[in-house]
């Protein structure tokens, strides 16, 4: 009883009013941010320290993250949160920096015409701002040991690129080829940079493939520059028509285990012609119709329901909802699953049956 009452009476006064603030970590950070704006005891905080024009629709963001900032490994990414009028918004990007940097990362941004985040983040976010980081995620990296090299990207794809190419150098890579695809000169992301890199790199070969100068290649054309294309351990970054181009090459080829990807969005899926799939949603009392093929995400917003949502793209978890039954599939994967009351990512879940949400 000597040592129960000044525990009864300790935890008491840790509830109490007048201390609350000081056990809540939300007040905690919202009074270091206040003192700093890079000051938290939970969050990756990284403040913007410098913008790099790439070309006219996107730029380098250069940040400087807190202590809590672990680092990351070349062919990651980040979910970077941003307040747009009162309201948070997530989004994911690769880092595009070099790795062995870890007082300094960046993210490349393209502008997208209908993007809420990147013409926020092309217009309004300014040197001194801060943003909120997730830690580095993502599995498009270097293996231990691996062999010659194909970097395959068309468009922004190239982002993740620059991260692998100094992750290779420092590794004293001798046989790396980078391919990319682009509109021209002016629309390549990191063109001097990497003019630079491989005048000055022996073991680097770069190819660019300018459409305005010689026309959208087909892809035996485009993989004719690198005869030894299929006998290369190959990252592939871009639109995903262009993606599912390669990987079905890869495929008839037999060389699944050698090629790794990094998609942007969904891979594209055929639409069935079978009858939708009724989703009933047990907290709501509502009921929809999802398409076969069709994302549970788009469908439920269709139907009026307003699910959380960061990526789109089956990344950030943001949009997780438990499914109490049914039978859904991932298509990312290809995997389906029937277990009840089982957490699903609703962005890049479809029904394959009757089911129910918790939503």
């Amino acid at each position: 009883m000597t040592t129960a009452l000044p525990i009864r009476l300790r935890d008491r006064a840790l509830r109490s009013a007048w201390l609350h603030p000081f056990n809540d970590a939300d007040a905690i950070n919202d009074l270091l941010g206040s003192l700093n704006p890079r000051w938290s005891l939970t969050e990756v905080r990284a403040e913007l320290v410098a913008r790099e024009p790439q070309t006219a629709d996107t730029v380098r963001l250069v940040l400087r993250p807190n202590r809590l900032w672990t680092g990351f490994v070349a062919g990651q990414h980040v979910t970077i949160t941003v307040e747009i009028d009162g309201v948070r918004h997530q989004r994911v990007y690769s880092l595009s920096s070099d790795p062995a940097d870890r007082r300094l990362l960046s993210i490349t941004v393209k502008r997208q015409p209908q993007g809420r985040v990147s013409n926020w983040l092309h217009d309004h976010l300014h040197c001194g701002d801060v943003v909120t980081l997730s830690p580095a995620q993502g599995d498009f990296v270097l293996p231990q040991n691996h062999g010659p090299v194909l970097l395959l990207s068309a468009g922004s794809g190239i982002t993740p690129m620059r991260a692998l190419l100094y992750a290779l150098r420092a590794r004293g890579a001798g046989d790396v080829v980078l391919l990319h695809v682009c509109r021209d000169a002016d629309d390549q992301i990191f063109a001097s940079e990497l003019a630079a890199l491989a005048s000055g790199w022996p073991g680097l070969r770069f190819v660019a493939w300018h459409t305005a100068d010689r026309g959208r290649p087909a892809l035996a054309e485009l993989l004719a520059t690198v005869p030894d294309h299929i006998e290369r351990d190959t990252w592939l970054c871009g639109p995903a028509a262009f993606m599912a181009d390669v990987e079905a090459h890869w495929q008839a080829s037999g060389a699944t285990e050698r090629l790794r990807l990094e998609r942007f969005g969904l891979a594209p899926t055929v639409i069935g012609s079978g009858d939708a799939a009724e989703v009933r949603c047990s907290r709501s009392e509502r009921l929809f119709a999802a398409e076969s093929g069709e994302a549970l995400l788009p469908a439920a917003e269709r139907a009026g329901l307003k699910p959380a949502y960061g990526c789109r793209i089956g990344v950030c978890r943001t949009c997780l909802c438990k499914k109490r039954s049914g039978t859904v599939q991932n298509l990312v994967t290809g995997e389906r699953s029937s277990e009840p009351n089982e957490w699903i990512r609703l962005c890049v879940s479809s029904a394959q049956s009757e089911i129910e949400l918790d939503l």
